[in-house]
């Protein structure tokens, strides 16, 4: 028998994976958390159908932050990075993290500045919940930005031919 599809919510020590993980249930899609070591071959036992990076207090340049296997994005399921996943999985990809000008804290100015069906729904200025020091400063070649805000020039991005995604700030 072939288990239901599953979200794995790879958790990287957020505040919000457990919520993370309800709402995927709420709509009526099954979820697991999996620690950073989950391994590919354990994500294909779940029956993975999708992932998503959680966010976490580390920096992801630092010395012993949490990571997940590299291999992981090489599944070719769809992938969605939140706050640290986000830089995690671009950074995992080729694109350079740094510490920001400024930290964002609370409700900011989110600016969509290119289409894409990740954000379709919201409109092109909204307000948006950030928790972060850190930025991905540099995109690589792969990726593209797809929105801002005043102190993050990427706080949304898509990987141009594969299913990755990230979102800097808590949706």
């Amino acid at each position: 028998m072939t288990p239901k599809q599953t979200i794995a919510v790879i958790d990287f020590g957020s505040q919000y994976s457990q919520l993370i993980a309800r709402r995927v249930r709420e709509n009526r899609v099954y979820s697991m958390l999996c620690p950073p070591s989950v391994t590919p071959a354990e994500l294909h036992e779940i029956n993975a159908a999708g992932l998503i990076f959680s966010g976490g207090p580390a920096s992801v340049y630092e010395e012993g932050a949490p990571r997940c296997d590299a291999a992981v994005l090489e599944m070719d399921l769809p992938v969605l990075g939140i706050c640290y996943g986000m830089q995690l999985a671009c950074q995992l990809l080729g694109s350079q993290v740094r510490p920001g000008q400024s930290r964002e804290y609370g409700r900011t100015s989110l600016r969509i500045i290119r289409d894409d069906e990740l954000l379709a729904n919201m409109p092109d200025e909204t307000v948006a919940w950030m928790s972060h020091a850190d930025i991905v400063a540099e995109l690589s070649a792969d990726f593209e930005a797809l929105a801002e805000t005043p102190a993050c020039p990427c706080a949304a991005a898509r990987h141009r031919t594969r299913p990755i995604y990230g979102v800097q700030f808590h949706p």
